[in-house]
């Protein structure tokens, strides 16, 4: 049952707003034309995007007026449907500019996203707290269970009920006041909280004066350090900034102590450095403004109000969970520290080991103990190569296939591929853009996007435009790029949220998201693929010979590949245990230091001096940029479910089991959030998952 009458609606007000069929000089009132409707990114200017928000939110205000003043009685179509589907201007604008935000951003797009923050915070209390809108939607709510609605309807329709009540729709009108109030700092804090912290990332340095200070870093990071110099005007020296493909190399190689201690300690105090771009009291007012929050929302701290609406449900379970991975991961991390210390040893020396030493020892002992050297795999994982590798298994799972696309269609970055993706019966089911590298502009770490999601208009399927957004190692000079193990993990991860953007199919947008820590579950699960002996042998090839990567070292990879989960477990499970610590607070005090807390409370729990966590409060962008906060357990949460769901292919011999791929995307990839995350589990496990798989895969 699709919708028709709020369509009618809607084109009412959006002739009433002046926007008629006339071609508009704004780009983003028009039908974009090039293929598959992409934007015609080159033709849109900040200006386009302010107006294009500002008219789409009048737009959006219209439609909702004619539903509340529609004079009939309440139903789904003309009230939960018409809801829905309103707002598509805004949309549309919306998903142009917010991938581009993070991607390209600029001080133009900066300063549009700070101004139009607490318009755009108004115009959703606006909506979410309107007392005429939220009764017409109760009384639809309140007969339910005497309506005759699918699946997807009876979703949409308890989503849309709980989603005015948890934004404060039944509170009185002078906390409904309260509330528009702090959804508006908490908006503008996360905002500068974000664009601080890639202000620190792009532009915190560490110089290198000679060449004799980067013995032991490969050629091409050298290379690459030598060009960020010189496009920042200190030509003859060498640079590092705080993205990972810049950084990290230094700290795994760099034999220089001095120099990794002074990356190391630039990389964690981003945000932290007490100029005009620290995050201190930021993280500290919005910890404070989400706890006043969930307080005027009757719970007890921000973490029971943000779980309300999560598999997990209660910070207990959470809590339970990271303490059964939290002891075993420590007693590992500190069995990796005597090999470091070990490998100290070997070298004549004494010091005990310090975070900045980690890394590089720990490459070290690795090559001890398996006889594996990064480098030499680095040949075999050059960036084009590994690509063809992830459509390959995406094709042998789900028969997809992929045909390149990037000069037919316009272009938001010159060093971003486009795809069509089509499905086993020919069908085009998505657009995808591959955006590997860093620049200047670029969000630190890697996300998928879209610039259109999935959806229906009547019976046609829109398919959806998606981005993989990353910071890979790019090449330099006549170079090639070629990738760590922990980038080609990477880029399955996040090809993996991809795929579940390609294959959702769901008519309404309330029906579309999943809870956030289910959404984890398609990008880990991919990662499973990566490293197996079968897969390597399709994209592991020398960048020089095209020799594919030989079995003694695939064997020593597989052997390997437990080695260093000690570290990078504690260091995870410490982000997620501050992350859970802040938000469980009853009480902020007035003078709340996040950098002491987070240290008081691991040093509590026994953490190894030499780890800290993946992210320091000033640089958690998960948490305190409002995606993953009370959030950011939901990777380990998931890796429950993945492995145990990779165990499910691994299970029948066949990591390509035909039968199991298709329960898989059936199940889990295309129902959108039709059904509860584990109802959607179980309907493919058959059962609940079980913590095993994950121990045994962290080697725990």
């Amino acid at each position: 049952m699709m919708i028709k009458k709020h369509l009618l609606a809607a084109a009412i007000a959006i002739v009433a707003c002046g926007c008629g069929t006339q071609k508009s000089d704004n780009p983003l009132f028009n039908e974009f034309t090039a293929p598959h409707g992409i934007a015609p990114f080159s033709e849109i200017t900040i200006d386009h995007y302010r107006e294009g928000m500002l008219r789409g939110m009048e737009e959006q205000k219209a439609e909702i007026e004619a539903i509340v003043n529609n004079p009939e009685a309440p139903t789904f179509e003309n009230t939960i449907a018409a809801l829905d589907q309103c707002g598509e201007t805004l949309r549309k604008v919306r998903g142009t500019f917010s991938p581009l935000s993070s991607s390209n951003s600029t001080e133009e797009i900066r300063a549009l996203q700070k101004e139009m923050s607490p318009i755009s915070s108004a115009h959703s209390d606006d909506i979410n707290l309107n007392p005429k809108l939220f009764a017409r939607v109760k009384a639809v709510y309140e007969q339910k269970d005497n309506l005759t609605l699918t699946a997807e309807e009876k979703t949409v329709l308890e989503n849309t009920y709980k989603r005015f009540v948890n934004s404060g729709a039944e509170l009185s009108d002078a906390d409904k006041e309260k509330l528009r109030a702090l959804n508006q700092e908490l908006s503008m804090l996360q905002l500068t909280f974000s664009q601080n912290l890639q202000h620190e990332t792009n532009n915190t340095f560490v110089v290198a004066n000679s060449l004799e200070e980067l013995k032991g870093l490969p050629q091409a990071n050298i290379d690459a350090a030598a060009k960020m110099a010189a496009d920042n005007g200190q030509q003859g020296k060498w640079m590092f900034n705080m993205q990972r493909p810049s950084c990290n190399p230094v700290l795994q190689y760099c034999e220089n102590r001095e120099l990794r201690e002074k990356v190391y300690k630039a990389y964690y105090n981003r945000g932290n450095q007490d100029n005009e771009y620290d995050n201190k009291a930021i993280s500290a007012k919005i910890v404070a403004l989400r706890l006043e929050k969930a307080k005027l929302m009757g719970y007890n701290n921000y973490a029971e109000m943000a779980l309300e609406d999560r598999m997990a449900k209660t910070p207990e379970a959470v809590y339970n969970l990271l303490d059964q991975v939290w002891e075993p991961a420590v007693k590992k991390a500190k069995e990796e520290i005597a090999d470091i210390r070990a490998e100290i040893r070997k070298e004549g020396k004494s010091f005990e080991p310090e975070g900045w030493d980690y890394m590089y020892y720990q490459d070290k002992a690795k090559q001890a103990k398996y006889a594996v050297d990064e480098q030499e795999i680095r040949s075999y994982l050059e960036i084009n190569n590994v690509m063809q590798g992830i459509f390959h298994v995406a094709g042998k799972l789900y028969g997809i296939t992929f045909k390149e696309i990037t000069a037919e269609v316009p272009s938001y970055e010159p060093t971003a591929k486009a795809y069509e993706v089509i499905d086993r019966d020919g069908t085009l089911l998505a657009i995808f853009y591959s955006d590997n590298f860093p620049r200047d502009g670029k969000n630190a770490g890697a996300w998928c996007t879209s610039f259109r999601g999935q959806s229906y208009e009547g019976e046609e399927r829109v398919i959806p435009i998606v981005i993989n957004c990353c910071n890979m190692t790019a090449p330099t000079g006549d170079g090639p790029a070629l990738q760590s193990i922990d980038n080609v993990e990477t880029m399955f991860h996040e090809f993996g949220h991809a795929l579940h953007s390609f294959m959702r199919d769901v008519r309404y947008n309330g029906a579309s998201g999943v809870e956030r820590d289910f959404v984890e579950l398609p990008s880990q699960i991919n990662e499973h693929w990566a490293f197996e002996p079968e897969v390597l042998a399709v994209y592991a090839k020398h960048y020089q010979t095209g020799e594919v990567i030989p079995m003694e070292l695939v064997n020593k990879i597989v052997e390997s590949s437990k080695y260093g989960q000690g570290f990078a477990t504690v260091e995870y499970v410490a982000a997620s245990l501050s992350d859970m610590d802040l938000h469980v607070l009853t009480e902020v005090p007035a003078d709340l230091n996040v950098m002491d807390f987070e240290a008081k409370k691991l040093a509590e729990r026994g953490i190894p001096k030499q780890i800290l966590p993946r992210y320091r409060m000033t640089n958690f962008s998960h948490t305190m940029g409002g995606g993953y906060s009370a959030g950011y357990y939901s990777y380990m949460w998931a890796e429950v479910l993945d492995a145990d769901a990779f165990d499910a292919f691994a299970e029948t011999g066949d990591i390509f089991n035909q039968e199991v791929a298709e329960k898989f995307r059936k199940y889990v990839l295309t129902p959108g959030g039709i059904d509860d995350g584990m109802v959607m589990y179980k309907n493919f496990r058959g059962r609940e998952p079980k913590i095993d798989a994950l121990l045994r895969n962290r080697g725990l």
